[in-house]
């Protein structure tokens, strides 16, 4: 029999969709446990993620905090424990919480600073985000560094997420790289770019008035794709991946190198699970979009 190693991800900005938490509410006690996190985060999870539209829940201040909050309340609904966790950019402080570096309620209270502080370097300069897809990697970081971008996501599967200034951004997409399509996010800015380093100082300061603790499971950063041991070096990782690359592609590299044969994507699933099904081939996948996806779950790591 192959043995099972479960990796749970969490998501990060752009995954959300509007409505996507209302199915969610019947559960038992899942609305009181929203309803106590938004007192920490400074938005109603509640109204964000059932009635507003697509404008207000793309704004980062309220992304931010939404995507943490689901992620960590389907992962309580879920009830297992994982072998191995990863988050994908704000992700992290969902699968930070999740390994014990740090409560439910800091991960909400410094997502909510993270999020204020990005949003606040957005406006800074006219910045955004470009998806690259397909070409030769090589090419692509070549053309991406030609003109003045930082590849901000390298997510492995022939994706990368280009950022920089719109100006950069409309001289790229004159000079594509070859057999690549171009497709902009519909973003607030350059996130995980220079542009983001004034949010850095921002999170620092908030994130010492922490104490972590050290991570139960086996978790993965963004920086390098690596697990972690210590829960002060997590956290001062949290703190740089904001102005820093996210590597994903290296994250799948170390989940194949653990023998992951496994993956649940945490609410709102779908966007991992997709990179998974071309970057780790073999392993079988579930993404949590409703409650009838927990069964699906269970039945995966059974």
């Amino acid at each position: 029999m192959v043995e099972c190693v479960l990796v749970l991800v969490a998501p990060g900005q752009g995954a959300q969709t509007p409505g996507f938490l209302a199915p969610w509410l019947e559960l038992p006690g899942l609305a009181d446990r929203l309803g106590a996190w938004s007192e920490v985060a400074g938005i109603d999870l509640i109204a964000y993620g059932t009635t507003a539209g697509a404008d207000e829940i793309r704004d980062t201040a309220v992304a931010q905090p939404l995507l943490v909050a689901a992620a960590l309340a389907s992962a309580e609904a879920l009830g297992v424990r994982p072998d191995v966790l990863a988050g994908h950019s704000v992700g992290e402080f969902a699968v930070a919480a999740l390994a014990g570096v740090l409560t439910a309620e800091q991960a909400l209270a410094l997502v909510r600073e993270r999020a204020q502080a990005m949003a606040k370097a957005a406006a800074i300069t006219e910045t955004g985000m470009t998806a690259v897809l397909g070409g030769a990697e090589d090419e692509v970081l070549a053309a991406i560094d030609r003109h003045g971008l930082t590849p901000a996501n390298i997510n492995g599967a022939g994706q990368i997420v280009a950022g920089g200034t719109l100006e950069e951004l409309a001289a790229f997409a004159e000079d594509a790289p070859a057999r690549a399509r171009l497709r902009p996010l519909s973003v607030a800015g350059a996130f995980h770019t220079r542009h983001m380093a004034p949010a850095v100082e921002s999170l620092r300061a908030a994130a010492e008035g922490v104490t972590p603790a050290d991570p139960r499971v086996t978790l993965l950063s963004n920086a390098d794709g690596r697990p972690v041991a210590g829960g002060a070096e997590f956290v001062e990782r949290l703190v740089k991946q904001v102005s820093s690359p996210v590597r994903w592609d290296a994250c799948m590299e170390t989940m194949a190198g653990l023998g992951v044969t496994r993956m649940i994507e945490l609410l709102p699933g779908g966007t991992l699970t997709g990179l998974a099904k071309r970057g780790l081939r073999g392993v079988a996948t579930v993404a949590l979009k409703t409650p009838d996806d927990l069964d699906a779950a269970r039945e995966l790591i059974k």
